[in-house]
């Protein structure tokens, strides 16, 4: 499908008037979705991969700059609404987007694009003022602002409810102090969702979610975290001193910051889960080629049954990874509760992102111990699904929750 004119209502009405053939598989299965995926992908080839193994080398890719990219042609608001600048599509085309990235030859860049489009602002966009989302939705939609999410700290990850920075009301000010790790792009972050104790009592709804300009007196952020993986993207560890933030920036009612955060977590689970699938198809048929071509004992390393019927396992778990992850889109996008299946689907593609990385990585011999093949990046940057976003082990506890097999406390 051609795009007429430019920028962002050039592709938003390519994908409402795109008709409604299959195309190729993907999320939704039309061609609105496929305009979607097409536009996008052009600008990953031109203004993001040729860059790519430049930005892993230094450990930061320039932010500011392939946002304000992105934001241009629409990328970063899919699903937001059209008042704020952004699309007014359903979830659905976020996915749709969210596997096109997977396209980009790291982990670290989609990353940090999901936790701009559709991590730190789900809330935000659900429950903040008219006057919040001027201030910091419609700049962060169009690319002008970055943003990161304050929710994890060093002895708070995936137990969310054991945060300890607080944010105390005082007049028409909340006086934050603690800190945050783990915050990707926060190094170089406009603007913090932050998820803070705001009151004494129960944990579950003593929190509040703060918009927080990152350019205040007594934020310090006092480490770029060096990773394992995810390179490009950079991470860091902040601390709040005293810092002053006026009360009108509270997104939605003050103790309600968990209960939107858990909310939040829904999208951020399948955006992961959407965005792994396309490097792990890449991977895969790129260790086709590799074994096809690479002989051991007079014949190609493709030929050995143990090989070729691994990678068929392989390409079958990814298939079945998408068919849940499309199942239980379409089931939110209808407004259904999809928790568990969306920590299936998250449990799932960190095993998966695992089993297929370190599978390859075997075939590709010697090679694939280098940094010089994608297959040992992902191999280093996929290590993460497990981990960010909640680990495989809160996964198992949310399924077994909504299995009334978890033991009460």
């Amino acid at each position: 499908m051609a795009l007429r004119g430019g920028g962002r209502w050039a592709v938003r009405a390519a994908a409402l008037h795109g008709g409604g053939r299959r195309h190729g598989g993907r999320v939704a299965d039309t061609a609105q979705h496929g305009a979607l995926r097409e536009a996008l992908r052009k600008i990953i080839d031109k203004e993001i991969n040729p860059f790519v193994d430049k930005w892993e080398e230094e450990g930061q890719f320039p932010a500011h700059k392939v946002f304000k990219t992105l934001g241009q042609a629409g990328f970063l608001g899919v699903d937001k609404p059209t008042e704020y600048g952004g699309m007014g599509l359903d979830f659905s085309y976020s996915i749709a987007v969210a596997e096109e990235l997977g396209s980009i030859r790291c982990g670290g860049i989609p990353m940090a694009i999901g936790v701009q489009a559709g991590m730190a602002t789900p809330a935000l966009t659900r429950f903040g003022s008219d006057e919040l989302k001027k201030q910091f939705l419609t700049p962060t939609i169009s690319g002008d602002i970055v943003a990161c999410l304050g929710i994890s700290e060093a002895g708070a990850g995936s137990d969310v409810a054991s945060i300890k920075t607080t944010a105390v009301r005082k007049g028409d000010e909340y006086i934050i102090n603690g800190g945050k790790m783990w915050t990707t792009s926060g190094c170089q972050a406009d603007w913090m969702c932050l998820l803070a104790n705001t009151s004494e009592g129960h944990p579950h709804r003593n929190k509040s979610l703060i918009c927080l300009p990152m350019n205040l007196p007594g934020i310090h952020i006092t480490k770029k975290i060096d990773k394992l993986g995810m390179r490009s993207s950079d991470t860091a560890q902040i601390f709040f001193e005293d810092v002053r933030v006026p009360s009108k920036n509270l997104i939605g009612e003050e103790g309600m910051g968990f209960t939107y955060q858990m909310l939040q977590f829904q999208e951020e689970r399948l955006w992961g889960v959407a965005a792994v699938l396309t490097p792990l198809e890449t991977i895969i048929q790129e260790t086709i080629d590799y074994t096809r071509q690479r002989k051991v004992f007079d014949q190609s390393v493709l030929q050995n049954q143990v090989v070729h019927f691994r990678l068929a396992e392989l390409a079958t778990e990814v298939e079945l990874l998408r068919s849940l992850l499309y199942r239980t889109v379409a089931l939110y996008v209808e407004g259904n509760d999809v928790t568990k299946f969306a920590s299936m689907a998250k449990l799932k593609a960190g095993r998966l992102a695992r089993e297929v990385t370190d599978s390859c990585l075997q075939f590709w011999g010697g090679m694939g111990f280098t940094s010089e093949v994608l297959v040992s990046r992902f191999y280093r940057d996929l290590r993460l699904v497990s981990i960010g976003g909640g680990t495989d082990e809160t996964m198992l506890s949310i399924i077994c929750k909504y299995m009334e097999t978890l033991p009460r406390k």
